[in-house]
């Protein structure tokens, strides 16, 4: 394994903690600062939001600079955001950091992924990519549940302090680890850039990830309330069942990257198919304590399996210029939360109980599927069918790939 898949792990556990670890710490902060739940809780929408800014402009913005330097300056930026935050001394202060540490998540993956890409060889690709996400989801496993008890434990503040400090650290690695790619970045023009999303199947992709990754959240979001009230776990044990869905989400990514190199459609396909039946498992045996244990690691599993292929598709089809594409798709996911938790609220609030935001997120997934079994269907119409492995879906760090067809 190359050592620099190691330093982009590392930077994605950093942002992962970024991201998700507040949500245990939200009544702390909120209390510190004076402000009710409500208020409070920009923290996480505020983030969201920058990320898909982030994840377009910041992106668009250095598209044509060398990408290690890039990603060392993106890793300083989020250093500053959360040193910040750690210092924050009012509310609209520490909402600052937030998105200040925000604006690099989203450039950090998409370009990260093109990087990671081309540290190996080419039948490789996805799985270093799920290599890349894995301190994505090691952050949910091992770090949301150690920062929220640091925070709990020595002040919300310790957790931004650790969290600057493994910012460092991914910093020097990177510095040390990922190779210079001066080459492929200066292939690449802002135009040629945009010039992919003229694929109808980058855009049928990007749909894909909003819809699928929708679909997950949609029933995860409200999760807790599921668990306690439904489930009837003691609410002492939810952080550790959560600690189930993240060893889920571990696993899956993993599965999903080897799985995505063999074939990204048929992969994707299988996977999105597999969500919609724990869903509507999960949604009928929810009062079910030992049947949730189950479901909640599979939702977790099936769910981030997704991410390599997704991540891929959308490269391969914007092939000779795919960083933004890349970028633009890692917004995508959080457009996708955003959307499955705003339909699975409105659903408890129609009175439809705390089993409506699964049953809502299996039909954002249906939707996801009935997507995908389209754009498979198309690209094999135009000649460009996944089957053929992911050795042609994206850029070597110093060789142009042969550019995907478009369907």
């Amino acid at each position: 394994m190359p050592a620099g898949l190691i330093a982009l792990a590392l930077g994605g556990f950093g942002i992962g903690l970024t991201e998700f670890v507040i949500m245990g710490l939200l009544p702390e902060i909120a209390t510190d600062f004076g402000v009710s739940e409500a208020a409070a809780g920009w923290f996480i929408t505020g983030y969201a939001l920058s990320v898909v800014v982030g994840a377009l402009l910041v992106t668009a913005a250095v598209t044509r600079l060398p990408r290690k330097p890039v990603l060392i300056g993106l890793l300083v930026l989020f250093i500053a955001g959360n040193f910040l935050s750690a210092i924050a001394d009012s509310y609209q202060a520490m909402l600052i950091g937030r998105v200040v540490a925000a604006l690099c998540h989203g450039a950090f993956f998409g370009i990260g992924s093109v990087v990671a890409a081309g540290l190996v060889p080419a039948h490789k690709k996805a799985g270093a990519i799920a290599i890349m996400f894995t301190g994505l989801t090691a952050a949910n496993v091992l770090g949301v549940p150690f920062g929220t008890f640091l925070g709990q434990n020595l002040g919300w503040r310790s957790t931004f302090w650790a969290i600057t400090i493994i910012g460092v650290l991914a910093l020097i690695g990177i510095a040390l680890m990922v190779p210079r790619t001066e080459e492929g970045a200066a292939a690449s023009s802002l135009r040629s850039e945009l010039g992919a999303f003229k694929s109808g199947q980058v855009w049928l992709s990007i749909i894909v990830t909003i819809l699928g990754f929708g679909g997950m959240f949609g029933a995860f979001t409200y999760i807790a309330f599921t668990l306690t009230d439904v489930s009837g776990f003691d609410p002492r044990a939810v952080p550790w069942l959560l600690v189930l869905f993240g060893a889920g989400l571990f696993v899956g990514n993993i599965a999903g990257g080897k799985a995505a190199d063999k074939s990204i459609d048929k992969t994707l396909t299988v996977i999105l198919a597999g969500l919609v039946v724990v869903l509507v498992f999960f949604g009928l045996t929810a009062a079910s304590p030992v049947a949730t244990l189950f479901s909640l690691a599979l939702m977790g599993g099936f769910g981030f399996a997704t991410v390599p292929g997704l991540q891929m598709r959308v490269m391969h089809f914007a092939a000779t210029a795919p960083t933004l594409a890349s970028g633009a798709n890692i917004g995508a996911f959080n457009l996708g939360n955003a959307l499955g938790a705003w339909l699975g609220g409105v659903t408890i609030t129609m009175g439809l109980g705390y089993t409506s935001p699964i049953w809502a997120g299996a039909a954002i997934t249906v939707a996801a599927l009935l997507v995908m079994i389209a754009a498979a269907a198309a690209a094999r119409r135009g000649g460009a069918a996944q089957s053929v492995s992911a050795q042609q879906a994206a850029p070597d760090v110093v060789r142009e790939p042969e550019e995907a067809p478009v369907a």
